[in-house]
C-alpha cells in the first residue's frame, strides 16, 4: 500500500505491442497500458471481473461478440470468463482494473 510513480515502475510487454506498468491493492490490479497503433489483443477470457478505461487513443474492443469502438473516456466493463479480444485504432493509453488481483500479473 503506499504511493506510486508510474514512470518508476517497469515496464512489461504482455502481448506485442502490448505494455503495461501494474499496480496491486490488497483486492485489485490496475494495469496502464501503452498500446501501439495496430497492435492485436487475441481472444481471451479470465476468472477476473475487468474494466477497461479508455484514456486516450481510439480501440476496437469485442466482449461476448458485440464489437465497439472505444475513444477516450469510454469504458467498458468485462464480466468474468467473458471472451473478449480488441485492436489499437491509434496509440492508447489503457486503464484496466481487475478484481481479484491478477496473480499473472505480478
Amino acid at each position: 500500500m503506499g504511493f506510486y510513480e508510474l514512470q518508476d515502475i517497469a515496464g512489461r510487454e504482455i502481448v506485442p505491442g502490448f505494455t503495461a506498468r501494474f499496480v496491486h491493492s490488497e483486492r485489485m490490479t490496475f494495469s496502464y497500458w501503452e498500446v501501439k497503433a495496430g497492435a492485436v489483443l487475441p481472444e481471451h477470457s479470465h476468472p477476473h471481473e475487468q474494466v477497461a478505461n479508455l484514456l486516450t487513443g481510439k480501440f476496437e474492443m469485442t466482449i461476448a461478440g458485440e464489437t465497439r469502438i472505444l475513444a477516450s473516456g469510454m469504458v467498458a466493463v468485462i464480466p468474468p470468463e467473458a471472451k473478449h479480444s480488441g485492436r489499437a485504432l491509434a496509440d492508447c493509453y489503457i486503464l484496466d482494473v481487475f478484481y481479484p488481483i491478477r496473480d499473472d500479473y505480478r
